[in-house]
């Protein structure tokens, strides 16, 4: 059974993630810094009344920090029993990948990165990383409270 994916952009990476863990896509807005949380965490978001934690997705992954702008979305998804929103540069497509096709990470370098993706696939000919939310998120008294 094929899988749906959102592909979204990181920089120069096209990554993707299951569609129906995607509660919403909003556009950016600034979030209130916590004190006491990972660097990644780059505050919280008033969300319809629901505090919702926002990582900051490169830094997380290693890549860098991101510098928002209001060129950037939020990808709000639910990981565990959690909302969390995650900064992305864009969105792109709804894409298909057939179970079959969903390949496994080769050895890599960037281990830092590798922990956090569930595998890769092709689509039009270019490689898509597929994220794995729920190695994203640290359990802890400060990431419990805020959300």
């Amino acid at each position: 059974m094929p899988r749906q994916l959102i592909t979204f952009q990181l920089g120069e990476q096209i990554l993707g993630i299951d569609i129906m863990t995607i509660r919403e896509i909003r556009a950016w807005s600034p979030a209130t810094p916590l004190p006491n949380v990972p660097s990644h965490v780059r505050g919280v978001v008033n969300l319809r009344g629901v505090v919702l934690p926002v990582l900051d997705l490169k830094q997380r992954l290693g890549w860098g920090v991101t510098d928002p702008s209001a060129r950037h979305v939020i990808i709000v998804v639910r990981i565990a029993d959690q909302l969390q929103g995650l900064i992305v540069d864009a969105v792109n497509d709804i894409v298909e990948v057939p179970a079959d096709e969903l390949q496994p990470l080769p050895d890599l370098t960037d281990a830092a990165a590798a922990q956090f993706l569930e595998g890769l696939a092709t689509i039009d000919d270019r490689l898509v990383l597929i994220l794995a939310l729920d190695r994203l998120i640290e359990t802890g008294p400060a990431l419990a409270d805020a959300a």
